[in-house]
């Protein structure tokens, strides 16, 4: 099968396709005929290995400290069930579903194989696989973070970074869940972010969101590009400061806000435990038609690296998918 390989951290250009065995499942594993796939910003910074300061050498002692442990990158993936394990029980031949590839990564290839309790389940017949791939990473982490802000109807949330894969998602699930949604982003994408349901948007080139004396119950920074201490006046007294992206001041500010009533700070990732069940409200949502993915580009397989490229110019709307195509050779 073909797949993208990597054997050193570095620019987009050490990832290469090469001919590799077709997996085979395990007794509890499902194999999956891979038809999309997608470039995420974390998937750019495991290929750099350039983590940041204070993750770089637990990252590395779990990615592979030299070189990357793992041969075949990649995270997110939608595709159709091509064979089961034994003792498989939840999927058979055919099934076609969406969901990511764990720490043992590997969806930029034709195939994969994955545990049958792992982070997946059917994909939605209403939408491609194109869209399916995109909707794993993002609106988990959008869902986990608006639950930590406590966001539900009357909420007045911010959203900076709003047309990103994280940010569009938080759009949809804000309004989903009642809240008055205000969206940060470029010129270029006021647009996108007002047609996914935000009740006002703000053009960050112009308008500084910390100045404009609003306040609001939770600002949600997706790509992190303000502080708490600039964020902590646009805040109500009880508001939350929400980040996925973490710095050791960011940890510090949790673990100081935490010990003290008023506003909060929160960074983290989502718990392994509950992210199935979310992926399966998601799935609800998008069958339901009250989530869609954004995407920005398509790309093949053989041309990941310029998807990467892209990806780390920070300037896609959405999500960045790639088509994995297939013959009868493979």
């Amino acid at each position: 099968m073909k797949a993208v390989v990597w054997t050193e951290y570095g620019p987009p250009e050490i990832l290469q396709i090469e001919e590799v065995a077709k997996p085979v499942p395990a007794d509890h594993e499902v194999l999956i005929r891979i038809s999309a796939t997608t470039v995420i910003p974390g998937d750019c910074v495991a290929r750099s290995g350039a983590f940041p300061p204070l993750f770089w050498l637990p990252m590395r002692l779990l990615r592979g400290l030299r070189k990357p442990r793992n041969t075949i990158p990649g995270s997110e993936l939608a595709g159709e069930v091509e064979a089961v394990g034994k003792d498989v029980t939840l999927y058979r031949k055919g099934d076609q579903i969406f969901g990511e590839a764990g720490l043992g990564l590997g969806s930029y290839a034709q195939y994969i194989c994955l545990p049958e309790k792992g982070l997946m389940t059917f994909k939605p017949a209403n939408i491609t696989f194109e869209e399916a791939a995109a909707a794993v990473d993002g609106p988990i982490t959008a869902l986990h973070f608006l639950r930590k802000g406590n966001i539900k109807s009357g909420t007045k949330v911010l959203i900076n970074g709003a047309s990103g894969s994280i940010g569009t998602f938080a759009v949809q699930l804000a309004k989903y869940f009642g809240a008055e949604v205000t969206g940060v982003c470029s010129t270029a994408n006021l647009e996108l972010v007002k047609s996914l349901g935000a009740d006002k948007v703000i053009d960050y080139t112009e308008e500084d969101f910390t100045t404009s004396g609003e306040t609001y119950d939770a600002i949600l920074d997706t790509v992190g590009k303000t502080t708490f201490s600039r964020c902590k006046r646009s805040l109500k007294k009880n508001g939350f400061y929400l980040t996925p992206v973490p710095t050791l001041t960011i940890l510090l500010q949790m673990l100081w806000t935490s010990r003290i009533g008023g506003k909060k700070v929160i960074s983290g990732m989502p718990s392994p435990s509950t992210m199935p069940d979310d992926l399966k409200f998601l799935k609800e949502l998008m069958e339901a038609e009250n989530l869609k993915s954004v995407i920005d580009r398509r790309y093949p397989l053989e041309q990941i690296a310029e998807a990467h490229r892209y990806v780390e110019t920070g300037h896609k709307k959405g999500n960045v998918v790639i088509i994995v195509e297939h013959n009868n050779k493979t």
